[in-house]
């Protein structure tokens, strides 16, 4: 039930930074460290907010649901990722402090106790979900809950399915203690022999994925025990004639930065191989253990990982492993999930012409996922270069794909059939590396030129040059996106892709994929393109400086940038001198932002807006007002020191009148939002916008929704009217 607007208070407010912005009075030092904030707890700050869409009552409630399973995941990979990095700083001695002025063993101390109310919120959450849950007959109960009948079906169902899967392991001096796996979920069994007083200790692996359910279905309806509590239920199984004395659940996750040095690789491709053998057996960061161990079991764990007991382990009220909490939404409950999105066709794509054809008479064609259709723009572009005759090159990058990806297909086929085809395969995309290399496999063996990058940076870009013979020589079709080339995210991310004809981007796509498959960069000249780590992060400062120089006290300068994360020093210091001047910055950050919004005399000029919704925000859009003649860039670079220094990215400009005004109205619509935009005030926190109207209470996202299937429809009437008129 949608809740009233009376009642959409502006209860939703995330925790500020500890540490207090500085005064401002007399004048501010741009080096001040507590002008910037931490780049870890600002990240924990957007988990907050989707947290707060797992409790707002206006989702459907599997979808809430889905959002508490989203903050689970997500915590996981930041341990994996950022706790285990920070962890090997402080292994090796490091105490250099980042520009927020904390040290590494701070900032560990300081996720950790946030993580610690983020767990606590979202335990709260979770229970209320679960008795909401109920009153719409999907129950999730416990083995002590259930009838001697059903306990016997589950049984049953146990020992037939899963019972085989299942390894008992000792754990005593004959026994050392096991390998525990990553994010594995495990039970700690005591036991004893019937005539020994001395108990024992044996572990227990819960058996989740490869088609082995979190959630066991108890009975023909919606009724459902975590499979653990099944298989504590029947230890017997396992240890028969002896005594079980308790079970208690543990989970452990493992770093994940087992990065090696590829400048002293002979070969990435074993390296990459290599790097994920070594993440398995990674050093583990995190214990998880279920409220109520035996604070005995507790310290022995805590000492046979090698973790600290005070700062390593957390205790768990609830479910461990909440990230499976997302097998709840397969249910087919279509009244508790969101309406089926549907994306439409551009309309410019979705005729029969060629679609070559339609790119060389538009001087830029938008796309915006997920609102518009991936497969019969992006894919079909792709598609129709590998089917074309005419067509003599493709050249495209592969950070991330789907798991059945129809775009390595496609080049595959186009390199079976002769065409140039060359593809730069980023291995070392974070958690994608084994895909990437059986990708990587697959195209070589197909016959396409494949190649890893340049040595030292990752290549982030979303690009495709495609090389066609016309009707009056070789012309170069390009498309350059802000997201991946991957059909699963296209229909969960907010993505812009703009294709085009023009041959100044063909030139300098040219050039950089001459740069990304030997490495050698001399003086190579972009007429178009603003490609990092060499030129992008020169050109944003600058076109900072030229808003800066153009503002005056009658026409103010105007800076708006959207984004996944804005954390470079030296972007956020020159933000802060554009609002000092003058110049009206508003940022669309979707979770990490480094400045503070709202100083007095600072950044008071500056806003800072976080959309959280259904789908999300990944476009990434630079605009300078430039006196009165706006220039437009997207591309796939965030505004961090890691895009802008040390992977290849490309931000390509729009030139044409069409793509300009939607993107400017977007970005207007985002900024305007009352149902899903976040404002972020000088201390850190965020708060929740309120609908003050019913004409507010749409979000940007829905509103999008609604513009492009109407665009289709008149597009769809139009040609109906002209088939009609040749008709007649």
């Amino acid at each position: 039930m949608t809740e009233p607007l009376h009642l959409l208070e502006a209860r939703a407010c995330t925790p500020p930074d500890r540490r207090p912005a500085p005064p401002t009075e007399g004048g501010v030092d741009l080096n001040h460290p507590d002008l910037y904030l931490n780049r870890e707890l600002t990240w924990l700050n957007f988990n907050f907010r989707v947290l707060n869409e797992a409790r707002d009552p206006r989702n459907p409630l599997l979808e809430r649901v889905r959002f508490a399973a989203i903050v689970a995941s997500n915590l996981d990979e930041f341990f994996m990722k950022r706790i285990g990095g920070l962890k090997q700083q402080v292994a090796a001695g490091l105490t250099d402090r980042t520009s927020d002025g904390r040290s590494p063993a701070e900032q560990i101390q300081d996720a950790n106790d946030l993580v610690q109310e983020l767990e606590r919120q979202q335990c709260q959450v979770i229970d209320d979900l679960l008795d909401l849950l109920l009153h719409h007959g999907i129950d999730i109960t416990t083995w002590g809950a259930l009838s001697e009948s059903e306990r016997a079906s589950a049984r049953a169902h146990y020992t037939e399915n899963i019972f085989p899967l299942v390894t008992p392991q000792a754990t005593d001096p004959a026994h050392p203690f096991p390998f525990i796996s990553n994010l594995s979920l495990n039970l700690l069994v005591t036991l004893r022999y019937p005539e020994d007083e001395r108990p024992a200790l044996a572990r227990v692996k819960v058996p989740v994925g490869q088609g082995i359910p979190r959630f066991v279905r108890v009975g023909p309806g919606d009724r459902f025990v975590l499979l653990e509590e099944v298989m504590a239920g029947n230890l017997d199984l396992l240890f028969p004639g002896m005594e079980v004395l308790g079970a208690e659940l543990f989970r452990v996750t493992r770093n994940a930065n087992t990065e090696q040095n590829e400048e002293d690789a002979d070969d990435l491709l074993a390296m990459i191989e290599s790097e994920l053998r070594d993440r398995r057996f990674a050093p583990i960061v995190r214990l998880q253990i279920q409220q109520g161990m035996v604070p005995l079991h507790r310290g022995r764990l805590a000492a046979e990982l090698g973790l600290d007991e005070e700062t390593d382990v957390f205790e768990i009220r609830g479910m461990l492993g909440r990230r499976d909490l997302v097998e709840l939404t397969q249910l087919a409950r279509a009244e508790l999930l969101f309406p089926p999105h549907h994306p439409v066709d551009h309309p410019r794509l979705s005729g029969e012409r060629n679609v070559f054809h339609v790119i060389r008479d538009a001087e830029q064609l938008l796309v915006h996922h997920p609102y518009e259709n991936f497969h019969t723009s992006v894919e079909r572009f792709l598609a129709q270069a590998a089917s074309d005759p005419k067509v003599l090159a493709i050249k495209m990058t592969l950070y991330r794909t789907s798991k059945e990806s129809r775009a390595v297909s496609i080049l595959e086929s186009a390199a079976l059939a002769g065409k140039q085809v060359a593809v730069v395969v980023e291995l070392k995309a974070r958690f994608d590396e084994a895909a990437n290399i059986l990708w990587a496999s697959r195209l070589e063996e197909a016959g396409a030129h494949v190649t890893y990058g340049v040595v030292g940076l990752k290549t982030h870009c979303k690009a495709i040059l495609v090389v066609r013979r016309d009707y009056d020589g070789l012309r170069r079709y390009a498309h350059i996106g802000t997201g991946n080339y991957h059909a699963g995210t296209a229909r969960l991310y907010s993505d812009f892709g703009v294709f085009t004809a023009d041959p100044a981007v063909g030139k300098d796509l040219t050039e950089l994929f001459n740069y990304l498959t030997t490495g050698y960069s001399p003086k190579r000249d972009y007429l178009r393109l603003l490609p990092a780590p060499k030129i992008l992060k020169k050109a944003l400062l600058a076109k900072i400086d030229r808003e800066i120089a153009l503002t005056t006290p009658e026409a103010r300068g105007r800076i708006v940038f959207k984004m996944n994360a804005l954390e470079d020093r030296e972007i956020l210091s020159a933000l802060y001198r554009a609002s000092m001047a003058g110049v009206k910055v508003d940022l669309l950050v979707r979770d990490t932002c480094r400045l503070r919004p709202g100083l007095p005399g600072v950044s008071d000029n500056i806003r800072v807006i976080s959309i959280v919704g259904r789908f999300l925000e990944h476009a990434r859009v630079y605009v300078f007002h430039n006196g009165g003649e706006p220039e437009i860039y997207l591309g796939s670079a965030d505004a961090m020191t890691r895009n802008l220094s040390s992977r290849v990215e490309v931000v390509v400009p729009l030139t044409a009148p069409g793509p300009r005004h939607d993107v400017l109205w977007m970005l207007e619509l985002q900024l305007n939002d009352q149902r899903s935009g976040w404002e972020m005030r000088a201390d850190g926190s965020y708060y929740q916008r309120v609908p003050r109207a019913r004409q507010e209470e749409k979000s940007s996202q829905q509103r999008l929704t609604e513009r492009y299937t109407k665009r289709r429809k008149e597009a769809d009437k139009l040609k109906k009217q002209t088939i009609r008129g040749r008709v007649r």
